[in-house]
């Protein structure tokens, strides 16, 4: 049931207002009689809803509504007057409530008013997060020639229906590769069904991938779908597939080849229609060779392979995806933005990521945030263990010949591509982009030599 918090210096008229909201509407209620206690209040209950009067002391209403801007809350106001002034009541909508009424309108036109808000806000709030869930940029973020290859394989393979095969070091961003080529994929409107196959208990693998019936187990009190028939029309995702059992590997074999699924303790096969998509950390055909993975699945699943790169190969873009997180962690925890001071933003595109790539990129990040007063993150907040002081060696290859032609080199020169875009990211930051003091402090010839550079690298600052 929604909480509706009604802030009024006057007791009576706070109290019997929430008296009739439970009464006419059925919702709970809060009182607050100033607003400092409002404040604490949102801060600390699920409120859902702000009835507000504007004229208080101390801590009046607008004071109130500036400060909830700065927490973006997403929480409605409604804000009440009883001097008919109606031009403060505009001044408040422009502090961010969502509508005004006068102390003397009807409890019921109240409770509408309340509801109104209250769906407005639930629409939005999907709306905020479909739009975080079809913004390719959320999902896939970064220009290195590392990316732009991988979004390459992404955009060739996502339309053909055959298995995928995902290989990538943990927290690389495999998941995120999987819902890509479903977003891309003959039906981005079916479901998207995950199974981390190595978090599953193995008497109860062939449970959740393939269902059961009613008794089939002790606990089996009814019939439970299994993931193949959740994501029928749609996508499933198998991580961390080198995990499975053998037995279950066989199941998930026969599953494949003939597009039939039968539930555990029962009979009946139930046909099945979703795209797999599987990923791994693992080499796997050595766990083949090693027999502890069968080589007609892992040929089965192997139609195309797509390898997510780790992060310590595509530095380049620990600036895209560190802002990206910073904004997106600070909006989940409710605080106001912070931003990466540029030393800070240079020493982490220093560090290597070896240990769990951008899931650590994210975890330092939250430390960082919580950690720090300031809206402005500098190196003090970097943890000490990852401070990397850049070598001056770095800067020679920005000099070097560009080599021969041919498909021999093709993977040397993605990797000196995206070790000159880390090196002129880096420098670029140390100046705070300013381009004539980065291209002196390079050894370049002047500002136009480093725009030419930064064009062909395909860097700009967003």
């Amino acid at each position: 049931m929604p909480l509706i918090l009604v802030v009024d210096d006057v007791p009576a008229m706070a109290e019997q207002y929430a008296y009739d909201l439970k009464r006419l509407g059925g919702y709970e209620t809060s009182v607050a009689t100033g607003g400092r206690e409002a404040l604490e209040r949102i801060c600390s209950e699920p409120v859902d809803c702000v009835i507000l009067d504007l004229e208080m002391p101390d801590v009046d209403g607008f004071e109130v509504l500036r400060q909830l801007g700065e927490l973006d809350l997403n929480l409605p106001v409604i804000v009440y007057t009883g001097t008919g002034n109606y031009d403060r009541c505009i001044q408040a909508i422009r502090l961010g409530a969502y509508s005004f009424i006068d102390k003397a309108e009807s409890m019921e036109r109240v409770v509408r008013e309340v509801e109104n808000a209250i769906e407005r806000e639930r629409l939005a709030s999907e709306v905020r997060i479909l739009r975080k869930r079809l913004d390719p940029d959320s999902a896939l973020i970064g220009s290195s020639p590392a990316m732009q290859k991988l979004r390459q394989e992404i955009a060739r393979v996502a339309p053909i229906p055959s298995p995928v095969l995902i290989f990538g070091e943990s927290g690389s961003g495999k998941e995120l590769v999987a819902r890509e080529l479903h977003r891309l994929g003959q039906h981005p409107d079916g479901s998207f069904i995950a199974v981390n196959s190595a978090a599953l208990p193995e008497h109860l693998v062939e449970s959740e991938l393939f269902g059961h019936e009613r008794g089939a187990f002790t606990g089996a009190a009814s019939m439970r779908k299994g993931a193949f028939e959740a994501a029928s029309g749609g996508t499933l995702f198998l991580d961390e597939i080198g995990e499975l059992p053998l037995p279950v590997q066989a199941k998930l074999l026969r599953v494949l080849e003939e597009r039939l699924v039968t539930r555990l303790g029962g009979n009946r096969t139930v046909p099945v229609d979703a795209r797999v998509v599987a990923a791994t950390n693992r080499e796997l055909e050595a766990e083949v060779d090693g027999g502890r993975f069968r080589r007609d699945l892992f040929y089965r699943l192997n139609v195309h392979a797509v390898r997510v790169p780790p992060l310590r190969e595509r530095l380049s873009d620990v600036r895209e995806v560190a802002e990206h997180l910073v904004r997106t962690t600070c909006e989940r925890f409710g605080m106001r933005r912070k931003a990466l001071a540029p030393d800070a933003l240079e020493c982490l595109m220093g560090y290597e990521w070896c240990k769990n790539n951008v899931r650590e990129l994210r975890n330092v990040l939250e430390r960082m945030i919580i950690a720090s007063d300031g809206n402005v993150m500098g190196i003090e907040a970097v943890p000490e263990d990852l401070r990397v002081v850049p070598t001056a060696s770095e800067r020679s290859l920005l000099s070097t010949p560009e080599g021969g032609g041919g498909a021999g080199t093709q993977r040397f020169q993605e990797l000196r591509a995206e070790a000159e875009r880390q090196i002129v990211l880096r420098a670029l930051e140390r100046h705070d982009w300013h381009i004539t003091n980065t291209a002196k402090d390079l050894g370049l010839a002047d500002h136009a030599s480093l725009s030419k550079i930064m064009r062909r690298l395909g860097i700009s600052r967003k």
